[in-house]
């Protein structure tokens, strides 16, 4: 076997081969030379070992660098799977949830329709409505920020009163529909149910200016709609 104490570098090797013998020399530039052995210098049935022990000692190096990183690319691998299974398993909550919504809202859709006391306007029917119960329907139907136009509208055509009618041109309801029979398109109870009213005025208000508070701004201008 090669010496314990043989080292290589670039083709050389610290140390000296067994069984050696250390020559005295008052020459520093001789003992200095030496302290070194070259690849050369050991015999050739220890040069192969000492080779071999070099490059086992690199593959050793490369191998535990090589398992780090592989370490390393599974970890990132683990994380990013996990935080793929994360957004998967949200987006499927949500849209569980979403359908589930809109399953309700289809189920209470059905009934209503299904109810005859609720009228063409989706509404229970009664045989007559204060202000405060239409402003109340009004409030359901018309966004919340279009609401204030859509009451000032009403308010200066009606003043909330479901029953109004013109006694010069024949516009009838809340928002004083004319002819008052183009407000059918909305629900045959018409005549009777302000819900229905206040679809077809906000509907009108939207096809022909935009937006009831567009529809608020004409009128001001124009003193109509």
């Amino acid at each position: 076997m090669a010496s314990a104490t043989a080292v290589t570098a670039v083709g050389s090797v610290v140390g000296v081969a067994s069984g050696s013998v250390a020559q005295n020399n008052n020459n520093d530039a001789e003992s200095t030379a030496a302290d070194t052995t070259l690849l050369a210098d050991i015999p050739a049935g220890q040069q192969a070992q000492v080779q071999t022990a070099s490059l086992t000692q690199q593959a050793d190096a490369q191998a535990i660098a090589a398992d780090a990183s592989a370490k390393k690319d599974a970890e990132a691998a683990a994380r990013k799977a996990a935080a793929d299974t994360a957004y998967a398993k949200k987006a499927a909550a949500e849209k569980a949830a979403e359908e589930a919504k809109q399953r309700t809202e289809a189920k209470a859709a059905a009934s209503r329709s299904s109810d005859p006391s609720l009228g063409d306007g989706s509404f229970p029917v009664q045989s007559s409505y204060t202000v405060a119960q239409v402003q109340a329907i009004a409030r359901q139907i018309v966004p919340a920020g279009q609401y204030q136009c859509f009451s000032n509208i009403v308010t200066r055509e009606s003043t909330w009163n479901y029953q109004a009618v013109n006694a010069a041109s024949g516009a009838y309801g809340l928002v004083q529909a004319l002819p008052a029979g183009k407000m059918a398109s909305a629900g045959a109870d018409w005549r009777t149910n302000p819900a229905t009213q206040i679809k077809w005025g906000l509907s009108y208000m939207n096809d022909r200016y935009g937006s009831p508070c567009d529809a608020w701004t004409y009128w001001q201008a124009n003193g109509n709609y």
